[in-house]
């Protein structure tokens, strides 16, 4: 198949003024101010707070709506000693959320205990099941984490069976709040809260901090959980700005220095053992192992490793997550290539602008992923689908700017539920609505996208010459991390390159480049790079005219020595903006 071409957007470039002015406050070269500039930093002071981040700036808790009551109820059932259980999705931010929270009160609660729902016979939320279970085992109070925002009318079946819910969530609201003793959720349209952007776990957080703060407790004790916060920022794909940058910098660090030993056995297992971890190694190793238990057997094995303080059984546990994980990626594969297989050989579906596949033999835990994947692909809104419990189920992923979970709500009246927001969504419907659903959905889309590109773009924060990569430059880069959502990796563009004429192929079926790149007229040596998969631009590259190069500033090590490298993303002829 052919690539696709892809388009080269430059950002806004800020406000001149603001950026000489930040530049020399700063002592830093316009581009870096240029770049702090795009991501709403203009004060030297806003600049210390981003290179600097402090515990000291997180907020005061109880600004969180609802945060008194909640720390009330807590205080309660601890001096009452009542049954808790902490209650959490099978996914990532989910089960890190119920690990944290079981970690620190385990201590302090005589009875308490932790519950996952099954992906499977359960599904996602607060389950009929699990207020069922709460209610007979003499549970009075649950913790719910990443989750019960929406679970009106379960939480008011709980209330009436004396099951009292504490709901510590951070997705949108519906108008009707549960009627749990305290409802935590920055994003409540009432909730004064400064910072609406947490993670669930994020959400248990600033309880925790708000119990400690109420109780006199030294707050070491919860900046020791921080590296479970920031697996679950990195995983849940939050934006890394204001107090979520403060809680992945320093969840980062420990991480890095003196991970929990269940986080230490997955980083054995995920190879990245004396590495610097960064945000992207939580997002492709960490992330999809904690992941993969509750895709392939169930997300409980994941806090059982989280809370671990046994080496052996951590081992143990680990070893069988690492099997979950590549059970997971090879069903990823092999239903992936299935489903593109399926448009190859249909002229209709290749030509359709949207896709809705499905096979009632694929495995549900895997079905997102292999929307993203074919999403990737093919740049048009994905549906792929499965059976379960005699229903076609399934996940839903978009591209820039269309609205998914809409254009999925104009056909409710053939689904039996559906959830989810603009990027990314789950369905549920009955198996002989499927080749209508996939026509409607068609012609939906088709409607909507004539106003959209359907090009993929690379979103670029600056145009600069070469000779400006120097190590300083590099340094100070380096300290924007961590890198994430709203403060991405800065991707730059370099006009008018040349081959150095000792760039080559290189990788076992010659698919990658290995670029020497000097620029003309510019007595600043040569900048090797390395694109990847990118093999179809040789000829452009060796042709001896010059190109434009759009790339991210990585470091290279090689024999012992470090070097700097660009991490080239595309490559065209001259003549782009």
């Amino acid at each position: 198949m052919d690539k696709m071409e892809r388009i080269w957007n430059l950002k806004k470039q800020g406000d001149s003024n603001e950026i000489k002015h930040l530049s020399a406050a700063l002592n830093v070269n316009m581009t870096i101010a240029r770049l702090l500039v795009q991501r709403g930093i203009k004060t030297f002071n806003e600049a210390k707070s981003f290179f600097r981040p402090r515990l000291s700036d997180l907020h005061d808790p109880f600004l969180m709506k609802d945060m008194d009551k909640a720390v009330s109820r807590l205080e309660k059932a601890i001096v009452q000693h009542e049954k808790v259980l902490i209650y959490g999705d099978y996914d990532v931010d989910g089960t890190t959320s119920v690990a944290m929270i079981y970690s620190f009160l385990k201590s302090r609660i005589d009875h308490i205990d932790y519950y996952i729902p099954d992906r499977y016979t359960e599904g996602y939320g607060i389950s009929p099941q699990s207020i069922k279970f709460a209610a007979d085992n003499g549970f009075s109070l649950v913790i719910a984490l990443d989750c019960g925002i929406k679970a009106v009318e379960k939480i008011a079946h709980a209330r009436e069976l004396g099951v009292d819910f504490i709901i510590c969530d951070h997705h949108n609201p519906d108008e009707e709040v549960p009627s749990a003793v305290a409802v935590l959720d920055p994003k409540q349209p009432d909730c004064p809260y400064p910072y609406k952007e947490l993670s669930g776990c994020g959400v248990g957080f600033k309880l925790l901090q708000a119990y400690c703060e109420k109780n006199k407790i030294e707050l070491e004790e919860i900046y020791d959980l921080l590296d479970m916060v920031v697996v679950s920022i990195a995983s849940d794909i939050v934006p890394i700005t204001g107090e979520n940058r403060v809680l992945a910098y320093y969840g980062l660090k420990k991480l890095n220095s003196n991970p929990g030993m269940g986080l230490q056995t997955i980083i054995n297992f995920a190879g990245i053992n004396g590495n610097e971890i960064t945000i992207s190694d939580i997002v492709f190793k960490i992330g999809p192992r904690l992941n993969a238990s509750g895709r392939i057997e169930h997300g409980k094995k994941s806090v059982q490793i989280l809370v671990a303080k046994d080496e052996d059984k951590s081992d143990i546990l680990g070893e069988e997550i690492d099997s979950f994980n590549e059970i997971r990626k090879t069903l990823d594969r092999d239903i992936t290539q299935d489903a593109l297989d399926m448009i190859a050989g249909s002229e209709e579906m290749r030509n359709m602008n949207s896709t809705v596949l499905y096979n009632r033999d694929w495995h549900k835990g895997v079905v997102g992923i292999v929307a993203s994947r074919v999403t990737e692909q093919f740049y048009r809104p994905t549906i792929i689908l499965t059976e379960s419990n005699g229903m076609a189920t399934g996940s839903a992923r978009s591209v820039k700017d269309f609205d998914l979970y809409e254009a999925i709500g104009k056909c409710s009246d053939l689904l039996e539920s559906y959830g989810g927001h603009m990027y990314a969504a789950g369905l549920t419907l009955k198996i002989e609505n499927i080749s209508e659903f996939r026509r409607r959905f068609e012609e939906i889309v088709t409607n909507q996208l004539k106003d959209l590109s359907q090009i993929q773009a690379i979103e670029v924060d600056a145009k600069i010459p070469l000779s400006e990569i120097t190590p300083r430059f590099y340094r100070i880069l380096k300290q924007f991390e961590p890198f994430g959502p709203h403060n991405m990796t800065p991707v730059f563009v370099t006009e008018d390159v040349f081959d150095a004429g000792t760039s080559r192929l290189v990788g076992k079926n010659r698919e990658h480049i290995k670029l020497d790149l000097v620029e003309p007229d510019v007595n600043s040596g040569i900048f090797p790079g390395i694109a990847f998969n990118q093999s179809d631009k040789f000829d452009l590259i060796t042709s001896g005219l010059p190109f434009d190069v759009c790339y991210s500033i990585t470091e290279n090590e090689y024999r012992g020595k470090t070097s700097l490298q660009l991490f080239i993303k595309d490559i065209k002829k001259r003549d782009i903006f």
